[in-house]
């Protein structure tokens, strides 16, 4: 049977949709007690009619809304200040989580929150097993982490924007191939995340060496490159490690369920 797997990235969906409920009702940049009801009731109808949407865009076999855990992943203690000074989700929002879990099961498609793992992390492992199958996935996020996956059998999609962020929209905005997107964060560092890189190298920089060398690890063993680029490198070794390994998206999760599990039931035989 031909798969295709959408996995949704659903705090990206629903933290979105939620901003652009929230802020007809900002004062001040807080939102009264009055009108919090209201948004969040707003934010789980516009998020089950963008879940509507994607199915009815995409097509899927299978569907999955994956969640973030709500404890600290694994990357907090490898590095305490992960994603440090990062807006927290809104209280209320949090609470009305399971709410918007329920509607989503409603359109027959199922939640997911890891016990410690990142949404980002789940996605990648699951996406990668369904790809190495020879089927399809659609990633549905705006988060650029995903666009290290790309290939013949995963694809990226940004609901808001409706497009696919594919190997073109990366050359364009990074120009690197989705290859070697890890390797340029390592190099640039992820602000998003305040993940430091190298300090005094930045994008244009880091893609013209990727381009010249291939990967970071050539790089790394290079003789001939400029004194001052060797310099920086040698001197950020370690970060150059750790960020690397706070970027990698986890590939080998045990999962606990099959994709039976997260078939549509219109789609049943």
């Amino acid at each position: 049977m031909s798969i295709h797997l959408v996995l949704i990235d659903a705090l990206n969906l629903i933290r979105r949709i939620y901003a652009v409920q929230e802020r007809p009702f900002l004062l001040n940049n807080e939102l009264a007690e009055n009108t919090k009801q209201q948004v969040l009731f707003n934010t789980e109808q516009a998020c089950c009619k963008a879940l509507s949407n994607i199915i009815d865009i995409h097509q899927p076999t299978h569907a999955l809304a994956v969640f973030d855990s709500k404890q600290p992943c694994w990357r907090y203690q490898l590095y305490p200040d992960y994603k440090k000074g990062r807006k927290k989700m809104p209280e209320h929002l949090a609470e009305r989580l399971h709410q918007i879990q329920d509607a989503f099961m409603e359109q027959q498609v199922d939640s997911l929150e890891p016990d410690e793992d990142e949404a980002d992390d789940i996605i990648a492992t699951l996406a990668l097993k369904v790809a190495l199958r020879g089927q399809q996935v659609t990633i549905i996020s705006t988060d650029k982490c995903f666009l290290s996956l790309l290939n013949h059998n995963i694809h990226v999609y940004d609901y808001f924007n409706r497009r696919y962020l594919d190997q073109s929209y990366v050359k364009d905005k990074f120009d690197v191939k989705p290859a070697q997107l890890l390797d340029l964060w390592t190099l640039t560092g992820d602000t998003t995340n305040k993940i430091p890189g190298v300090q005094g190298i930045g994008q244009v920089t880091a893609s013209e060496l990727l381009n010249s060398y291939g990967s970071l690890n050539a790089l790394l063993v290079a003789n001939d490159l400029k004194a001052s680029i060797k310099e920086k490198l040698d001197r950020h070794i370690e970060q150059i490690e750790l960020s690397k390994q706070l970027l990698q998206l986890k590939q080998n999760i045990p999962l606990g369920f099959n994709l039976k599990d997260i078939r549509l039931a219109n789609d049943e035989q």
